[in-house]
């Protein structure tokens, strides 16, 4: 228990009659960086809120270093940044900053603070003539300003240019390389491949996929056989042994294949032309599209 930043046990939420979660049981070690995935909802802003303290369960618990969220959250080791938080005009971004460290028992220096979420640059603007990337990183400065151990991020990059983006990625490898916790939610599937040394996949209240990006790619998504062929006629490519998905860009040929093998026996079988065959594992999309659709076909 003394290593455990996060912990659901047996979780379920109702409103009114949909059921956002549903017996929902996970745990996370302390100093791990997780994606949370999901459709829209799965029920990820539901197991947020229940984090954070702002809701409570109908049935299970939720415990946040072993105790109660709202706790953790009132002494400050707990840090979030929402998307859709609000600003209040008329102050500078270092005012705004060192406000709201103000609030903590603990808080992270101001200088450091401006330094590790990239501030330091606009830190004399007026908060209501940032960019969408500047307001991005004012949010995340304000959620790291009291110094937490645990960490929630919904969706930080959204704004961020590529040099931006991974300059923001480094930081929180900074951030979490000292034995702190990051829980983040993105639609950007490539950062949860890239960043995340673990990924929970949810869909219709229930975890569908928990485990690495490796295991889950390896799981969920089959094998892709790519390779070059002329005039490519979609039917009989969907009609290969194995082929659960075709895409068709000019001459190159890309398949989704629950078995590869039967996939290139059937094409050299029958007659198919083509040319640079390349076969390798799914990408993350691919699994997580693939997880997602088995747990909706179930119902």
């Amino acid at each position: 228990m003394a290593d455990v930043a996060v912990r659901f046990s047996g979780v379920s939420k109702r409103f009114g009659t949909v059921h956002a979660l549903n017996g929902v049981s996970f745990s996370i070690p302390k100093g791990e960086v997780v994606a949370l995935l999901g459709p829209n909802g799965a029920g990820k802003s539901t197991s947020v809120s229940l984090m954070l303290g702002l809701r409570e369960p109908d049935a299970g618990a939720v415990e946040i270093f072993g105790g109660r969220a709202e706790q953790a959250v009132r002494t400050g080791r707990v840090g979030a940044m929402l998307q859709s938080s609000g600003l209040p005009p008329g102050l500078q971004a270092r005012e705004l900053i060192d406000f709201v460290r103000g609030l903590y028992p603990r808080p992270t220096g101001l200088d450091e603070l401006l330094q590790a979420s990239g501030c330091a640059e606009f830190a004399s603007r007026p908060v209501e003539r940032l960019s969408g990337g500047q307001v991005q990183r004012l949010r995340f400065a304000m959620a790291i300003a009291g110094n937490p151990e645990l960490l929630f991020l919904d969706e930080p990059t959204t704004g961020f240019d590529v040099d931006t983006r991974r300059r923001f990625w480094a930081s929180i490898h900074t951030f979490a390389a000292s034995g702190r916790t990051v829980l983040f939610a993105t639609h950007y599937l490539e950062e949860a491949d890239a960043i995340a040394d673990r990924i929970i996949v949810m869909q219709k209240g229930r975890i569908v996929a928990d485990g690495s990006a490796a295991s889950i790619k390896a799981g969920g998504g089959g094998r892709i056989v790519t390779f070059h062929s002329p005039d490519p006629d979609r039917s009989r490519l969907g009609a290969l042994d194995g082929v659960t998905k075709v895409d068709i860009q000019g001459d190159l040929v890309r398949l989704v294949s629950s078995d590869s093998d039967a996939t290139v026996r059937a094409a050299v079988v029958g007659g198919m032309p083509f040319r640079g065959l390349e076969i390798g594992g799914a990408d993350l999309e691919e699994a997580f599209l693939a997880l997602v659709n088995t747990e909706e076909a179930a119902g």
